[in-house]
């Protein structure tokens, strides 16, 4: 999948532009025709294979389409929605539950929260990994990927419209999951024993937290913090249960054959939290002085009265809510998780055309 990381099989954003005019064509012949054009789904072209696609709730939509969008073809169209259940049930329950009774032209597509990282060790884990029709997402969370920190810097220029790099957002995450790394394994450990009074969600949200973020020194002031904070939990982790440090080494070898280091925790600790409780704040922080910046310019500049209230205006008028940016960001797929991802559905898509095709190693 080198270079442009599709076949001629999966046409992407020209099959994208290609279908939106199927569609327009066909409301106009609809309403040409003296029809009502009533809200109905337009129907795929002649060969070309629809496949529904499940998920687990509303905020899901967004992403799973911009996943799906990449193998859009003259041969498959996807359509995303949550479970189409008449008292509205959603969630991965939901979604899991429905893998019985579906056929092969249904994908089910679910964060995987723990269940890769245990390895078949629980039953919604061997589930997920023996039914061929059930993706999930690598990542604890579709969350997870939308921060994911290579795309952070896009993030804020899209909201503020200011490329000055003032942060290091990959080295800040980096180290940000080095230090969170220990209690991410007593977390992690703590939910696969089905023990979560050892750490509970939280108690782990509150120990991770960001409160806020030094932009100075790319925030080391605020990691050593959270340096100290950490370890003050890890001790009385070790007092009120010793035992079950005896049992990590054993552990972190699982966590690392599934691909997770210290300096990528992140990637597979709860998505709200790292959403809510990390990111968020970090992004504030960095967007926070990169609108002073832009001000800053436009106060200094030679502009004056009139004109400058005008600039002022423009600039303003131009910038995006953090966080509604980060909702719709798709610069995850170099992640290597995400890979996984896409390769399992470019597998089941295969078998779909009857044939094999050849993925990519990583």
């Amino acid at each position: 999948m080198g270079g442009n990381k599709h076949s001629h099989r999966y046409g992407g954003r020209d099959e994208r532009s290609r279908r939106q005019q199927r569609e327009r064509a066909y409301r106009r012949n609809r309403s040409a025709a003296g029809e009502e054009v009533a809200i109905e789904r337009v129907p795929p072209e002649e060969g070309c294979r629809l496949i529904r696609v499940y998920v687990e709730g509303y905020e899901d939509v967004a992403f799973w389409r911009g996943v799906f969008d990449d193998y859009e073809s003259d041969r498959f169209t996807f359509e995303i929605s949550v479970p189409l259940r008449d008292d509205l049930a959603k969630g991965k329950k939901v979604v899991l539950g429905m893998a019985d009774g579906s056929d092969r032209d249904t994908m089910l597509c679910v964060d995987s929260d723990f269940d890769y990282l245990f390895a078949d060790q629980t039953e919604a884990s061997r589930r997920i990994n023996g039914t061929p029709n059930i993706f999930h997402t690598y990542a604890y969370a579709t969350e997870n990927y939308q921060c994911y920190a290579p795309s952070l810097h896009n993030i804020c220029v899209k909201a503020t419209k200011n490329d000055t790099r003032i942060f290091d957002f990959e080295r800040f995450f980096e180290e940000y999951s080095r230090t969170i790394y220990p209690l991410f394994v007593w977390y992690a450990y703590s939910a696969q024993i089905d023990t979560p009074r050892i750490f509970t969600l939280i108690d782990f949200k509150s120990s991770v937290k960001l409160n806020y973020l030094e932009v100075e020194n790319n925030g080391a002031d605020t990691l050593a913090w959270l340096a100290k904070h950490v370890e003050r939990r890890l001790r009385t982790l070790q007092e009120q249960h010793p035992e079950v440090e005896t049992q990590f080494p054993a552990f972190e070898r699982t966590l690392a054959e599934r691909g997770v280091r210290p300096e990528n925790t992140y990637l597979f600790m709860q998505g709200h939290t790292l959403l809510d409780n990390v990111v968020m704040p970090v992004l504030d922080a960095v967007c926070g002085r990169l609108r002073n910046l832009s001000v800053a310019r436009i106060n200094g500049s030679d502009r004056h009265g009139v004109a400058l209230v005008n600039e002022q205006s423009n600039y303003n008028n131009a910038l995006q809510d953090v966080r509604d940016v980060l909702q719709f960001n798709e610069n995850y797929k170099e992640c290597f998780l995400y890979r996984k991802l896409k390769a399992d559905i470019e597998r089941y898509l295969a078998s779909l055309s009857g044939g094999r095709r050849r993925t990519s190693s990583y």
